[in-house]
């Protein structure tokens, strides 16, 4: 099948800065950048984070603030023309757990966008406990089912296992592939809904799957509580689902689950990321992955940055030492 280069998504799912609104954001995010102490992690520049975020351009707020109220049958938003130069970006990195630690325009233009949404969270098991991780092709890890690889990656909830699990995951392009062929792709469980049987729907909200850690989590492999695919509300349920870590617990069930995973295929789309697009998604109700592509590891290899957002934040209090950005052990 032919890659898609336009997400099937409506104007009221995706927005492109004009040349004002992108001179605003990038003030307010050189501003945030030079906040001492220049480190992505530290308490103050997020601090600094979420008081600037009130301040980004009114018609961004605006789009922001209507999909963390309904985030629409595709489940996205796509936000386009944000500050990221080709010609100044590094050298992609290469190396497995890379993160942005240290201040940057575009870390801090993807943090303030994420901050006016909700609070950006990460999990000490994961890329270590960074908040803004890089999404990159590792040497030796072409086949790996995870960030770090270059082979499709399957559909998923991202860290589906966990109860707290992100709301919305933000992915902003720095620079995409060699042939311009790797792809974001997407699937929204309110557009799969209407392939299912009402059997299929029902036995996808029973408990009888589980869901372990992905590879990228530096956990062991424990017992998991069954759960459903489904749940919610029976006409608009949410959805979690990875099909590379959840497992039905008898053949009726995978078979149900065999039948979403062909209707999420049916559904899926493909979006190819330009430098300076961010897309997020809806990680309640949507799906996520990536198609195949061929890393070169010659420095100009595909290279986007990744955030996670909590909408409601108190909710993983416990797990948050000292009410920091970083959830604990499960």
């Amino acid at each position: 099948m032919p890659v898609e280069t336009r997400p099937k998504i409506g104007d009221d799912a995706q927005i492109s800065l004009d040349g004002r609104e992108k001179a605003e954001l990038t003030a307010l995010a050189v501003r945030l950048r030079d906040t001492e102490p220049q480190l992505v992690d530290d308490p103050r520049w997020i601090a600094q984070a979420r008081e600037l975020s009130c301040l980004l351009p009114p018609r961004l707020r605006q789009v922001l603030r209507q999909f963390t109220w309904n985030s629409g049958r595709e489940a996205m938003l796509l936000v386009r023309n944000l500050p990221v130069d080709p010609e100044t970006v590094p050298d992609t990195p290469a190396v497995r757990g890379s993160v942005q630690r240290e201040s940057s325009t575009s870390a801090a233009s993807l943090v303030l966008i994420a901050m006016a949404m909700g609070e950006v969270i990460a999990f000490d098991k994961e890329k270590s406990g960074a908040l803004v991780q890089d999404v990159v092709p590792v040497p030796g890890l072409e086949e790996f089912q995870g960030n770090a690889g270059s082979i499709k990656l399957n559909m998923h909830t991202e860290n589906a296992f966990h109860e707290h699990k992100p709301d919305l995951v933000g992915l902003m392009c720095l620079r995409n592939d060699h042939e311009n062929i790797a792809g974001l792709r997407v699937a929204s469980v309110r557009n799969a809904l209407p392939l299912l049987s009402d059997r299929t729907r029902d036995i996808l909200h029973q408990p009888r799957f589980v869901t372990v850690a992905p590879a990228s989590f530096e956990l062991e492999d424990g017992m998991q509580e069954p759960h459903g695919i489904l749940s919610g509300s029976v006409d608009d349920p949410n959805l979690k689902v990875d099909f590379s870590s959840t497992l039905p617990v008898d053949d009726e069930a995978g078979e149900a689950m065999a039948q979403l995973e062909s209707a999420i295929e049916q559904i899926a789309h493909t979006l190819i990321l330009r430098p300076g697009d961010l897309a997020f998604v809806d990680n309640r109700l949507a799906l996520h992955g990536r198609n195949a592509f061929q890393p070169r590891y010659d420095g100009r290899d595909r290279w986007l940055q990744r955030v996670f957002v909590h909408l409601d934040f108190r909710r993983s209090r416990a797990m948050r030492r000292q009410d920091g950005q970083v959830l604990g052990a499960v």
